[in-house]
């Protein structure tokens, strides 16, 4: 039988909880395989030994059988860094902002400047891929449908300085 417990407030999550069942010992125990971790996160095996390599997951304790076994914190900072990564956020701000995460009294000014930072980041990509969507569209709508040799297409791609763009 596997139940949900509900524990205190992590700095990932306000109310996680954890699967607890009994073990082969009749221990109730509170952990994943990383099997089970990655079918609980929605991270890849290889991705969660990475992490574990950089030192962005804490490596676990190992059980009798020298298998791998995580707890509810290392679920947890798993969703943050899968959730984080999945909003583009570099490997040094993910670090930071893990950092900051754990001191749950500290202020959120250094985290609010790493999303700050990100979203600048993600307004510059913004634009540049307008001006290359508007320079996509320009190949086309001048595109007069007669012989390589007149399309406008392969004129732009072949001289750049032809590119409205930067990219």
């Amino acid at each position: 039988m596997v139940a949900l417990v509900t524990r205190g407030s992590s700095p990932f999550f306000p109310c996680p909880a954890r699967r607890v069942g009994p073990s082969d010992s009749g221990v109730v125990m509170s952990d994943y395989s990383i099997g089970e971790l990655s079918a609980e996160t929605g991270v890849k095996v290889p991705t969660i030994r990475y992490y574990e390599g950089i030192g962005l997951l804490p490596a676990p304790p190992r059980s009798e059988g020298n298998q791998r076994r995580y707890d509810a914190s290392a679920r947890d900072r798993l969703r943050f860094i899968a959730h984080a990564r999945a909003m583009g956020f570099p490997m040094p701000s993910l670090r930071a902002m893990l950092q900051i995460a754990g001191h749950k009294d500290a202020p959120c000014d250094d985290l609010d400047a790493l999303v700050r930072d990100r979203l600048v980041e993600v307004d510059d990509r913004i634009s540049r891929l307008t001006a290359l969507r508007a320079e996509l569209s320009g190949m086309l709508e001048s595109h007069h449908h007669g012989t390589v040799g007149e399309c406008r297409v392969v004129e732009v791609l072949s001289d750049h300085e032809q590119c409205g763009c930067e990219h």
